[in-house]
């Protein structure tokens, strides 16, 4: 297992950069890390929760909108889910793109 940190707080996954891209996202925009609720750990992407843990990730209810839980891996700053999904693909601190086919992978982490 990898680790980097990212203001302080560490972010798991496979193969990871400074800005938290992993061996299986890797592009320019995927640069966001999610604190998942089934083991309260940063992960790069649900691929590497996937090799890495022996358990299934549990979605955060909607009532958990409000937690912190996905990092900019441009800036560092900590984001609720709900600034995150109404970002608009981008940081609302320091604009930095979001990738816009992680929505594709809404279902795995979010009740929707």
């Amino acid at each position: 297992m990898g680790n980097i940190e990212i203001n302080g707080i560490p972010v798991y996954g496979l193969e990871l950069d400074k800005n938290s891209r992993c061996k299986h996202y890797h592009g320019e925009n995927d640069i966001i890390a999610i604190r998942l609720k089934c083991c309260d750990r940063y992960y790069a992407c649900c691929k590497c929760h996937e090799e890495l843990e022996s358990h299934k990730i549990i979605p955060w209810p909607t009532e958990c909108f409000g937690e912190k839980a996905i990092l900019c891996g441009r800036c560092g700053h900590d984001l609720t889910i709900a600034e995150y999904l109404s970002s608009n693909y981008r940081c609302p601190y320091c604009s930095a793109a979001f990738n816009p086919r992680c929505s594709l992978h809404y279902p795995i982490y979010f009740c929707m």
